[in-house]
């Protein structure tokens, strides 16, 4: 039988103790005391005694390459989605627009979602001034923080080595090298997820009701960054802790009711005002149909995800389980289709083999054991979301993807450490081998999709890969000097399809609201928009020319040189105006409320970032919301609060059963005002009626 040992470095000496092979270290990672106190720095470089002497500097180093690589190409896409970017501007301006999240500083309508994500992104441009760098910024340090979160999570039980493993493989995601350098609500999502996956480690190895809460903290602060999805991680929280915990099951049960209710007070606090605030006091929710919260949150942005039913929105959803839509198939098998696959699911072969060979090799352990506790916590995080993601019929985008990235990461880490730590099994065994062989197909599968690499990468992957595989069967008889040069063959067949897709990622700009990660040409399936190449599909009423709406110049389709990653242009993509535009606009701009107005949030999101001056998004996101009605706008240019219509702006009324107010306006004005043209793009000035 194998042994390992625990090796505690102290001022004096080393101290060595046995340990067998259910845990190669203790479940806990409590100081071990020593004579005499080192300094803070050394602590801080050091980490604690049960760590050996390369995991802190190694820690450090990971940490450090993940800033580069999410941060040396960070302004290519220059305002991303112009749509947050839009509401990041006018939370800087105004107060008002930061708290309820505002898509521009006159308050006329606000972002689709909760605004959490974009007060930090607000604060940064508040303290930086408004640039790419600014509002991107604080994403990729998102994606830094959440890498050192799953790794000191997963070293808490499974050691340094697991956590590193974790750490990179999260940090090569290909979704999340894209995520975190993107001004989307996902980053911040997925960072408090993980932070919440931490929380509740810390709550069960306690039996702690103070770090229930917290994890309610980090759930309700979720909630306010993109509502209901931040629930997917909380049933599989909350049974760990009902199952683990090391105290009585009334006090367990009771936590748990307290853990709830801090969440419901974390997110409801916002909530509440929002609903009670009246109307006229605050800007329109976008998104919803009725000025409600409540309706975005459970119709538009909650169950109509899951159902299809999604008033307002742009087109309908997979149908079923083998259905189709604009959004793609659904099915057990959608996280590989060619659409979804290379962004998310690498490595989630691989973690489901090592998913069930840990909760395999733990099942006879106590029911506080901690081990098995984190594979609940991570494998219910990855299992429930993963099928929601398969069969929601709604709108899906494959950069939701993202939000399994901690939870594969983890269970990569944890696993293989298992595995390799219990190798005197032959479950184990095989099950590390078959976890190494998976990885390496299903990259080889993947990486043919693309041109990108050639055939070197592919075959290298595959051919590293089953030799690890091969290898691992066989360590028992291998020279002790050989096993660590097959561990680190079987860990860079995982990693070098994912992480040649990260690099791709971040070499170029990604802009738009749908963009996805990879090479430039990358093959696209159903349902992939962007960013990995190919046509997006047409929705109803869209041309195929992009960057036209509302005439205002330059569409910045597929990031500023026109990479990867583009979105549709007009509706879901912004355009850039030009200098004359922008300066038409901006005269006399202290006389008005509004500079101009436009059918759809991305068209009046590029004259708003371009002028830096309030800019009414009519119809919010799609042009499909009753803001403002007809009879609304019309008094707005009576009492002369808007100067300009621009023309063009991609909204599709009343699709799916929204409003058709964006199309009734845009007949009135074409109908009762001056059309003029500046700089070859049209608007309308609502100062002068036709005669």
């Amino acid at each position: 039988m194998d042994t390992m040992t625990l090796t505690t470095t102290g001022g004096t000496g080393t101290a060595s103790a046995p340990a067998g092979p259910a845990d190669a270290r203790p479940q806990t990672s409590r100081p071990i005391a020593r004579a005499g106190r080192p300094s803070r720095w050394r602590r801080l470089w050091r980490g604690t005694d049960t760590d050996p002497s390369w995991a802190r500097p190694a820690l450090f180093g990971l940490l450090l390459l993940t800033l580069v690589l999410y941060t040396w190409n960070l302004t290519a896409s220059g305002y991303a989605n112009s749509f947050y970017s839009a509401a990041v501007q006018a939370g800087s301006d105004s107060w008002k627009a930061f708290f309820f999240g505002s898509s521009d500083a006159a308050n006329s309508i606000t972002v689709d979602k909760p605004p959490a994500s974009l007060w930090v992104m607000a604060l940064s441009v508040r303290l930086l001034g408004l640039s790419s760098f600014a509002i991107l910024l604080p994403q990729a340090l998102m994606g830094v923080a959440t890498v050192g979160v799953v790794y000191a999570t997963v070293r808490r039980q499974f050691g340094a080595a697991a956590g590193l493993v974790a750490g990179v493989v999260l940090a090569l995601t290909p979704v999340a090298a894209l995520m975190f350098t993107f001004n989307n609500p996902d980053a911040l999502l997925t960072l408090l997820m993980a932070l919440g996956a931490w929380a509740t480690i810390k709550a069960i190895e306690q039996a702690s009701p103070k770090w229930m809460m917290i994890v309610g903290v980090f759930i309700g602060l979720g909630f306010l960054t993109k509502t209901l999805q931040v629930l997917l991680v909380v049933p599989f929280f909350g049974l760990a802790y009902l199952v683990a915990a090391p105290t009585t099951l009334r006090k367990r049960i009771v936590h748990s009711l307290l853990a709830v209710g801090t969440m419901v007070l974390s997110a409801g606090w916002w909530v509440a005002i929002v609903e009670l605030v009246p109307a006229s006091a605050r800007p329109y929710i976008g998104g919803s149909q009725t000025n409600s919260f409540l309706e975005l949150t459970f119709g538009y942005n909650g169950l109509g995800r899951l159902s299809g039913n999604e008033t307002g929105s742009v087109g309908g959803g997979g149908g079923g389980a083998t259905g189709g839509g604009m959004w793609g198939s659904t099915g057990l098998f959608r996280m590989f289709s060619t659409s979804v696959g290379d962004q998310i699911s690498w490595l989630i072969p691989s973690a489901l083999i090592l998913l069930v060979t840990g909760l395999w090799l733990r099942g006879r352990r106590p029911r506080t054991d901690l081990r098995r506790a984190a594979y609940l916590v991570w494998g219910g995080w990855l299992v429930v979301t993963m099928l929601v993601f398969s069969f929601m019929a709604g709108i899906f985008h494959e950069y939701y993807t993202v939000a399994l990235a901690p939870a594969i990461a983890a269970l990569v880490g944890m696993g293989a450490v298992e595995a390799w730590q219990r190798r005197s099994s032959a479950v184990a065994t095989i099950a590390l081998a078959a976890a190494t062989a998976a990885a390496a197909t299903w990259s080889f599968i993947l990486l043919s999709r693309t041109t990108a690499y050639g055939d070197w990468l592919r075959v290298s992957v595959l051919a590293v890969g089953m030799a690890a595989a091969l290898l691992i069967l066989a360590t028992r008889w291998m020279h002790a000097r050989a096993v660590p040069l097959v561990l680190a063959a079987a860990l860079v067949a995982g990693l070098a399809g994912p992480g040649a897709y990260a690099v791709s990622t971040t070499s170029q700009g990604h802009s738009g609201s749908i963009v996805t990660a990879g090479p430039a040409g990358s093959s696209r399936g159903p349902g992939g928009f962007g960013g990995g190449g190919g046509t997006p599909p047409q929705l109803p009423g869209q041309t195929g020319q992009t960057g036209q709406a509302g005439g205002t110049g330059t569409a910045q389709q597929g990031g500023p040189q026109g990479g990867a990653g583009g979105g549709m242009g007009g509706l879901l993509d912004a355009s850039t105006p030009s200098t004359a535009v922008v300066s038409a606009l901006s005269a006399n701009a202290d006389t008005y409320t509004w500079v101009a107005a436009a059918v759809g949030s991305q068209t009046a999101a590029g004259l708003q970032l371009g002028t830096q001056l309030p800019v009414m998004a009519i119809g919010g996101f799609n042009g499909s919301d009753p803001s403002p009605t007809l009879a609304q706008f019309k008094q707005y240019v009576a009492n002369g609060k808007i100067h300009y219509f621009a023309s063009g702006g991609r909204g599709f009324g009343n699709q799916n059963g929204g409003s058709s107010a964006s199309s009734e306006i845009s007949t009135w004005v074409e109908e009762n005002f001056t059309s003029v043209t500046i700089d070859g793009s049209t608007f309308y000035d609502l100062t002068q009626p036709l005669k």
